[in-house]
């Protein structure tokens, strides 16, 4: 194992970009009960969006001339975007912290299975071994035919099926298109989804303290992806992208901590199995 100095920084960036998302989630999961789904993700959006914008004009971004192919590509990682985020947060407002968390790392195996069965790459007997054996952690978590068991978990399932379209598009862009100038995109779309979708959804009062944890929600959210891509330049991708999976502390913890939430054991054995098999897809992939 690689213990460079670019390494262990790079998996520094990783963890502290995990912290931020849930950070992000977890505010969210606070202004839940104050604003509805749809007008959560506009007022947000406009945040985020703004804010993204700024650091996109600072570094030229809008200057990039994007190729039709790489609209088209555009379109499609934008619809795994704007799904992803309704579904997660459809899940993260009704569900535990920690569960939602849990459900969505299975996304490297599933990233893995589409990429060898859309992208043609290659995945030995091992890796879709691993795969299956991660599946079956996350019907752990989610227990279908038990109490806990409801649309909100299917929910949870379906964003990671559009992270995995938003990250399986991400990789057949162009090298030279601007990471701002993507996320910007997405935002700005998320954004005006929401505002499209807010009329069909009671608009609740807009109180000082609401807007104030929005605004927070989308700095996290911004932090925890500038870090990821730090971390994903600083070292071998190979030894920093397992450390995603601290994600689940920093869920347990603040789960706990804000709101109450203490994972059972079935939940816990079933996350030990996703980021397991989670952690060995990584490991295969450096190897072949």
């Amino acid at each position: 194992m690689n213990f460079s100095s670019d390494n262990v920084r790079g998996a520094v960036f990783m963890a502290v970009s995990m912290a931020f998302f849930v950070l992000n989630d977890t505010v969210m999961k606070m202004a839940a009960g104050q604003f509805s789904l749809f007008q959560a993700m506009f007022l947000r959006g406009i945040a985020a969006t703004t804010l993204i914008g700024l650091i996109a004009w600072h570094q030229n971004a809008f200057s990039y001339t994007i190729s039709r192919k790489d609209r088209r590509i555009l379109m499609v990682r934008i619809i795994g975007e704007i799904g992803a985020t309704l579904t997660f947060l459809n899940a993260l407002f009704n569900m535990p912290l920690a569960n939602a968390t849990a459900i969505l790392q299975a996304l490297p195996l599933m990233v893995t299975l589409a990429a060898a069965l859309f992208l043609r790459e290659a995945v030995g007997w091992r890796r879709y071994l691993a795969i299956i054996i991660g599946f079956s952690g996350v019907l752990i978590v989610v227990r279908p035919g038990a109490e806990g068991f409801n649309v909100f978990s299917v929910s949870a399932i379906a964003a990671v099926l559009f992270v995995t379209l938003r990250d399986l598009s991400t990789r057949q862009l162009s090298p030279g298109i601007p990471s701002v100038l993507v996320t910007f995109l997405a935002a700005f779309m998320v954004m005006l989804t929401g505002a499209v979708l807010s009329p069909v959804q009671e608009w609740k009062p807009i109180e000082a303290d609401g807007l104030f944890l929005l605004l927070v929600a989308a700095i996290f959210i911004i932090f925890g992806y500038l870090f990821s891509v730090k971390a994903m330049r600083a070292g071998d991708i190979g030894f920093v992208s397992p450390f995603r999976y601290t994600v689940l502390i920093w869920a347990i913890i603040l789960g706990y901590i804000v709101f109450g939430d203490i994972p059972d054991a079935w939940t816990i054995s079933g996350t030990i199995i996703i980021v397991a098999t989670g952690a060995f897809t990584f490991y295969r992939e450096r190897q072949t």
